[in-house]
């Protein structure tokens, strides 16, 4: 790894590609790095894997952007464009304890590890039917064909969204992860458009309840306070959001590195042959580890100053907590820019830490198993038809995914 002499540049299209080396710079010379983002706000970087821990638990950083130090035009800067308009900002991404403490205990109602384990099916179904799509044609483009619908139907159909009406959730997913790729204001107009739709699907649920993930949130109450129709809009929103693209990515980028990493696929390939899911299970989190979905955590603010790394961070500052540099600190894991499918003691922080740990880690991890284990089983043959040198990375701050990964195999 070429790790620079001087301060990098973060966040450039250069950097996208491969912003690891610069993440070392950053780890060993200014591990708590004041930065200006490409969207004009200003932000600390926290890049060791101790002190991104210490930060993501740390109750003095606050997930509302009404703490952040900028005026009012500035705030709608440092979350999802277009919530703040479309009234999607009460969801645990953007709230603290004690509405978060309240929140999450409702969603975990509905959202819980058994209605995760019962869809496991369902996941299998969705995979075989987008692999025989393009099995018999001997290429595919995996995030197009693959990594990007599977996520899109399986949380529409974990939450209850008509299977008439998925394709317009396919649309408006498109729309969102294109980020400086698609029209201005595309995602903008995405999110009203989907906050429109689950407003009225939350209705009609009202008086029809089923088993979906929307109708669990509609029967979830604590101490009989049930979530507000904005509160419930919000859940689903961000379950959506969440949901889907960090499944993308994390297929795509596993993908990606088993294909560039033959040794590793040919070693997990034996194991999935032999019935043996161990290799499975510990190498999808040697992969969240490695080149996971979510590059920095969403945004937190300082609510008063403390001390991270050394560093004095003072009120209403932004934090941002770099998941992708923590992963690969050397004080943490040996070899961390090498892969290691069977790495044991891999407490990562890709899915995040403390009260703000991914809700749908779960959802992710079965998706993700299964669709590599079905990959790699049904296609064994799989390989780049692509230079990696001609593969573009999404534009985006918290996200890390390609945009496309083109790949040949014997055609079934």
């Amino acid at each position: 790894m070429n790790v620079p002499n001087t301060a990098p540049e973060p966040f450039t299209w250069e950097f996208a590609s491969d912003p690891y080396p610069a993440y070392a710079w950053l780890r060993e010379h200014s591990p708590v790095h004041w930065t200006k983002l490409p969207s004009g706000v200003e932000a600390w970087l926290v890049t060791r894997y101790a002190d991104a821990r210490q930060a993501l638990a740390d109750g003095r950083l606050s997930k509302n952007p009404d703490h952040h130090a900028e005026e009012a035009h500035g705030k709608s800067r440092t979350g999802i464009p277009g919530e703040r308009s479309a009234n999607l900002m009460t969801h645990l991404l953007n709230i603290d304890p004690p509405d978060h403490t309240r929140l999450r205990r409702l969603v975990s109602q509905a959202f819980t590890p058994r209605r995760v384990a019962q869809f496991a099916p369902r996941v299998q179904e969705l995979t075989d039917d987008l692999i025989d799509r393009f099995a018999p044609q001997g290429e595919a483009d995996l995030i197009h064909d693959f990594a990007f619908p599977l996520p899109i139907y399986a949380i529409c159909d974990l939450l209850g969204v008509p299977r008439e009406d998925q394709e317009k959730f396919r649309e408006w997913a498109g729309m969102m992860i294109r980020h400086g790729g698609g029209p201005r204001g595309g995602v903008a107009r995405s999110v009203k458009k989907i906050r429109a739709y689950l407003a009225e699907l939350i209705h009609r649920k009202r008086s029809d309840l089923g088993e979906d993930l929307i109708s669990g949130l509609i029967r979830a109450s604590d101490q009989g306070e049930h979530l507000t129709e904005n509160e419930a809009a919000a859940m689903c929103f961000v379950l959506l959001f969440a949901g889907f693209e960090t499944t993308i990515n994390l297929i795509g980028n596993g993908l990606y590195a088993l294909l560039r990493n033959p040794t590793q696929r040919d070693r997990l390939q034996k194991s999935i042959e032999r019935g043996d899911n161990g290799l499975l299970d510990t190498g999808v989190e040697e992969l969240l580890r490695y080149d996971g979905p979510v590059e920095l955590a969403t945004w937190r603010f300082a609510t008063e100053a403390l001390t991270i790394g050394g560093q004095r961070i003072a009120t209403g500052d932004p934090v941002l907590v770099v998941l992708a540099a923590a992963n690969r600190d050397p004080a943490r894991f040996s070899a961390p820019d090498t892969i290691d499918l069977a790495r044991g003691d891999n407490q990562h922080l890709g899915y995040g830490h403390g009260i703000h740990y991914c809700l749908g880690a779960p959802l992710a991890r079965l998706e993700g198993r299964t669709a590599l284990k079905t990959l790699l089983h049904r296609l064994p043959d799989l390989r780049l038809a692509a230079d990696p040198a001609d593969l573009r990375w999404r534009g985006g701050l918290i996200m890390r995914g390609l945009r496309e990964l083109p790949v040949q195999f014997t055609a079934l």
